[in-house]
């Protein structure tokens, strides 16, 4: 009988072990599968944050080279402005001089007057 009660004993404790095997399986599997639920919906998370930052970075790229393309434009035709209007004063400048110059020349005798006989290199 003390065998038979052993074998039971030992029966009963290797079924309990294996069914507290299996809940603790059990656990596990149920916190693995909530860990990863929690990180799938991490990751949809931080996919969904970069791709509002990403759309961000964008509309605030192209709004920036529209203002660069903008202020280039004005900086330009304002440049455009100023040599135009500079080359208007040195063409005006330059041509007062011209006409200053014209009278004091028509004045004056020419010093490098040609003779009028003919030279020997001329034959």
């Amino acid at each position: 009988m003390k065998i038979a009660s052993l074998i039971i004993t030992l029966t009963v404790a290797t079924a309990l072990a294996a069914l507290a095997q299996e809940g603790t399986m059990e656990d596990v599997k149920q916190g693995a599968k909530k860990t990863g639920q929690t990180v799938k919906n991490g990751l949809e998370t931080a996919g969904k944050k970069t791709k509002e930052a990403a759309e961000t970075v964008g509309e605030k790229t192209k709004e920036t080279a529209k203002t660069v393309g903008r202020k280039t434009k004005e900086t330009a035709q304002t440049v455009g402005q100023k040599t135009k209007e500079s080359a208007k004063t040195v063409h005006q400048k330059s041509k007062r001089a011209l006409n200053k110059s014209k009278p004091e020349t028509g004045n004056r005798q020419s010093t490098n007057q040609a003779p009028n006989t003919p030279s020997p290199t001329d034959r």
